[in-house]
C-alpha cells in the first residue's frame, strides 16, 4: 500500500501544473471560438493525436431544450481548433455522444443541428449507444463494481477532448466536465447505480478515460436544472488541462466549493487531480474575479423534492433510502427524476399544473403520515419506496423490492424501450385506476417513465407524440434501431477480455492508454 501510494504521489508530481483559462466570449462565432480554443491548446502546449475524441453534452436538444446542450457552433469551432493544431499525428477526428436515456442520441443530435455542422466541418461522429460496448476492469479501492462498460469509440481514443455544457443539475448540483462522463455510457449500464451513489459511479467512470483538453460552453450556461435550464448568459469559454482543477474553477465562478459537490470531491480524492484553487494556474482575459461578478445570482441544482412541489397539487414525501447505504436522501435517483420531468410537462403543457389532480408522491423508506383525500391517488416510486398505514380506508403495506447493486450484473443489462414503456405504463395505470395506490418499480425509475406516468394521470399533452417532436423522434428511434440490428449482424454486441480490457483504463496521472487498432 505504501509503495501504490508513493508511485501515485510521484505520478501527481509528475504532472504539468494544472491551468485553466477564462476567455471572454459573447457570442456563438464559430470562427471566434476556433481563434479562443486554438490559443488555449496553444497556451496548454496540447496537440491532437491518433484517435481524437470530442464528447459534447448533448443530453437533450431541439425546441423544448434549447439551452440543454453544448451548441454546434462550438463544437465546429473545437473541431477547426484541434485540425489547426493537427502536427501530422491525428489518425483520426470524431464526436461522439449518448443522449439522455430512452431517446435516440440520433434525435438530440438532429434537434441540436449537429449534422449539418458535421457536413460543413467534415467530422465523423458515433452514436455511442449504437457502438459495440467494451468491459473496462476496475482495481482500484472502494469502487462500486470490479468493471465497467464504455462504448468502443471511448475506449480506443488517444486524445480525449471533453466538451460539456455549463449547467446545474438537480441530482448533482452542477454539471461540468466530470459529470459529463454520464454520457459514455449506454443507457442499460448508464442506470445501473444511477441512485443514491450516483456520485460514486461518476467518479468511477473517470477510471475508464482522462481528457487531455477540456473546453465548456459557458457562452449561455444554463441555471437551476440540466434538461430544461433557464439560460444564463455568462459570455464565456473555459478551458484546462486538468478536469478536477476544470471543475473546481467552474465551481469557484458560481460561488460553490468543490469540496461541496460530491462527484468533484471523490473525483479528487481518486487522485485526479486538485480542487484546491492554490494550485491551479488561472489564466485568460478574464479573471477569476470578474468571471463570479458575470455569474452573479446563477442558480444551482439540488433542491429535495418536498419543497420542490410545494404551492402545487402534487405533495412528496421522502424517506432515506436502504439503511445499508447509510444516507439519508436518494439524490441520485427517482426524487430528482420526478423535477425534470414536471418541467418537460410544463414545456409540453403549459396547463400541466392546473390539469394536475391532487396526487401524492413517496419516494424512499418514508415512515410519516400521507394525508390522500378522497380520490386522490398515492404514487410509489422507486424499487425502495416502503409505507406502512392507511389510505382512504385501505390498510397499505408497501414493501421494498430493492435489491442490492451486487445482483445486478451489467452482463445481462438491457435497454429499456420507450413505446414498450408506453404501453406499460398505461396497463398498470389501467389496472390500478380504482386502487387509491400505484406504484412504479426501478431503480432508478427513469425521468421518461416518470413523465408518461404523470401524464396519464394528469390527462395532459405527451411530450413524446407532441406533433413538432414525434417526426424526428420516430426518425431517430428507427435509425437507431436499425443500426442496432446491422451491429448485432456483424458480431458480439460485446468485447470482453482482450486488448480492451488489458488496456482501456485510465491512470490517475491523466494518461489513458490506446485500446489498439
Amino acid at each position: 500500500m505504501l509503495v501504490s501510494l508513493l508511485i501515485r504521489t510521484f505520478d501527481l508530481m509528475s504532472k504539468p501544473q494544472a491551468k485553466v483559462i477564462i476567455r471572454r466570449c459573447e457570442t456563438y462565432d464559430v470562427q471566434r471560438i476556433r481563434e479562443i480554443i486554438r490559443e488555449g491548446l496553444e497556451e496548454l502546449d496540447l496537440r491532437p493525436t491518433g484517435r481524437t475524441l470530442v464528447k459534447p453534452n448533448v443530453v437533450a436538444a431541439g425546441p423544448m431544450f434549447p439551452h440543454a446542450h453544448t451548441r454546434a457552433e462550438f463544437i465546429e469551432g473545437v473541431v477547426a481548433a484541434l485540425r489547426d493544431r493537427d502536427g501530422g499525428k491525428m489518425r483520426e477526428l470524431a464526436v461522439g455522444e449518448r443522449c439522455g436515456i430512452t431517446i435516440p442520441t440520433r434525435t438530440a443530435f438532429d434537434g441540436a443541428d449537429y449534422y449539418p455542422m458535421f457536413r460543413r466541418a467534415g467530422v465523423k461522429h458515433y452514436h455511442l449507444e449504437e457502438e459495440r460496448q467494451v468491459e473496462i476492469p476496475l482495481t482500484h479501492e472502494g469502487r462500486l463494481r470490479d468493471y465497467l462498460y464504455t462504448p468502443e469509440p471511448i475506449a480506443r481514443t488517444d486524445f480525449f477532448v471533453n466538451c460539456p455544457k455549463f449547467k446545474s443539475h438537480p441530482w448533482t448540483t452542477v454539471t461540468f466536465g466530470i459529470k459529463n462522463y454520464i454520457g459514455i455510457q449506454d443507457d442499460r449500464h448508464r442506470l445501473i447505480d444511477h441512485d443514491h451513489r450516483l456520485n460514486e459511479k461518476i467518479a468511477d467512470l473517470q477510471h475508464i478515460i482522462q481528457p487531455q483538453f477540456c473546453a465548456i460552453d459557458a457562452i449561455t450556461a444554463g441555471e437551476g436544472r440540466m434538461l430544461t435550464p433557464i439560460p444564463f448568459d455568462l459570455g464565456l469559454i473555459i478551458m484546462g488541462n486538468d478536469q478536477v482543477a476544470f471543475d473546481a474553477v467552474c465551481c469557484s465562478i458560481i460561488g460553490l466549493e468543490a469540496r461541496d459537490v460530491d462527484h468533484i470531491r471523490l473525483t479528487h480524492e481518486h487522485g485526479f487531480g486538485t480542487i484546491d484553487l492554490d494550485q491551479i494556474e488561472i489564466t485568460g482575459d478574464v479573471s477569476l474575479e470578474q468571471a463570479r461578478q458575470r455569474a452573479e445570482g446563477f442558480k444551482v441544482g439540488l433542491v429535495r423534492v418536498e419543497p420542490y412541489f410545494k404551492g402545487t397539487n402534487i405533495t412528496a414525501y421522502a424517506g432515506p433510502p436502504p439503511d445499508s447505504e447509510r444516507t439519508d436522501y436518494c439524490w441520485g435517483g427517482c426524487p430528482g427524476a420526478i423535477e425534470e420531468a414536471i418541467e418537460i410537462m410544463r414545456l409540453a403543457d403549459a396547463e400541466t399544473d392546473a390539469k394536475m389532480p391532487r396526487l401524492h408522491v413517496v419516494f424512499g423508506a418514508y415512515e410519516g403520515p400521507i394525508d390522500a383525500g378522497p380520490g386522490e391517488k398515492v404514487l410509489f416510486i422507486g424499487d425502495c419506496a416502503t409505507w406502512k398505514g392507511e389510505i382512504q380506508g385501505q390498510q397499505v403495506d408497501m414493501a421494498s423490492l430493492y435489491q442490492d447493486r451486487t445482483t445486478k450484473d451489467p452482463h445481462h443489462a438491457k435497454h429499456d424501450d420507450i413505446y414498450k414503456k408506453m404501453v406499460s405504463v398505461g396497463i398498470e395505470l389501467a389496472r390500478k385506476r380504482k386502487s387509491p395506490t400505484l406504484r412504479l418499480p426501478g431503480c432508478p425509475v427513469s425521468v421518461a417513465e416518470q413523465v408518461l406516468a404523470l401524464v396519464a394521470l394528469a390527462g395532459t399533452k405527451n411530450p413524446y407524440l407532441d406533433p413538432a417532436q414525434i417526426v424526428a423522434f420516430n426518425k431517430g428511434y428507427l435509425g437507431w434501431r436499425g443500426a442496432t440490428v446491422a451491429q448485432r449482424l456483424r458480431g458480439k454486441p460485446y468485447q470482453q477480455g482482450g486488448a480492451f480490457c488489458e488496456r482501456g483504463g485510465a491512470s490517475p496521472e491523466g494518461r489513458t492508454d490506446s485500446a489498439g487498432d
